[in-house]
């Protein structure tokens, strides 16, 4: 039995969502901050939810492990590091239970373990798109005491983390699709039980009857004797 393309879908889409969300969620680049008041004009600090870099883009000098207690104390930033965690979790757990029901190692594939997992990948996704929707909807009014009055714009981790979560929705949804094959084997297998435990009767023909003539055929038409008169009577 080939292997469902909704399966397929699902088990490589999946794996590739968590690891741009695994990106997403390590990378120090969810907002670019320059043009900071005090700084170098080249001077660009790369914020994440973990970590912040400062970068001198003309000597591509980078230093890691900058303290910001008012960015990394803002609300969003704290959701952001609990969902993106959780993320990353239960995607790993969906992947887990969705690969035991493909055909990697069956002859068959259990339809309903991949619909689960295909449940909790689904709900991965929205778990990674919310800290990040939430993110860009406020990336402006986010204060940072080592930054301030800086230009902002978006960087490549809030658009990988975008992209891994959507994989994430696109692969859980399609792992999902998979009861509706469960749903169909599990009807096909309770008609057969339901015919096993009430087989059709069998409703046997009556036999008709045979007729026998008890004339030969080549019998002529038997006709009474009858005396014959004899001469004497006469």
């Amino acid at each position: 039995m080939r292997t469902p393309a909704v399966m397929i879908i699902g088990i490589v889409f999946a794996p590739c969502g968590l690891v741009l969300d695994l990106v997403c969620t390590v990378a120090p680049g969810w907002r670019d901050v320059s043009s900071i008041n005090n700084g170098a004009k080249d001077e660009v600090h790369h914020q994440g939810i973990w970590d912040i870099c400062q970068e001198f883009q003309t000597t591509h000098k980078t230093t890691c492990g900058f303290t910001d207690g008012t960015y990394f104390q803002t609300l969003v930033i704290q959701v952001a590091r609990g969902l993106m965690l959780a993320s990353l979790g239960v995607t790993t757990i969906g992947i887990i239970v969705a690969s035991l029901g493909t055909r990697c190692w069956r002859s068959k594939p259990n339809y309903l373990f991949a619909g689960l997992g295909g449940i909790v990948i689904f709900i991965s996704g929205v778990l990674g798109l919310i800290p990040q929707s939430w993110y860009t909807n406020q990336i402006q009014a986010i204060s940072s005491s080592s930054a301030p009055n800086g230009s902002i714009q978006t960087s490549y981790a809030l658009v990988v983390g975008f992209i891994g979560s959507c994989l994430e929705l696109i692969g859980g949804f399609s792992l999902a699709l998979s009861f509706a094959h469960f749903c169909v084997e599990r009807q096909n297998v309770t008609a057969n039980k339901y015919f096993t435990k009430n087989p059709k009767p069998h409703i046997t023909k009556p036999v008709p009857k045979s007729y026998t003539n008890p004339m030969e055929v080549t019998d002529g038409p038997s006709v009474a004797s009858s005396p014959v008169p004899c001469d004497s009577d006469l």
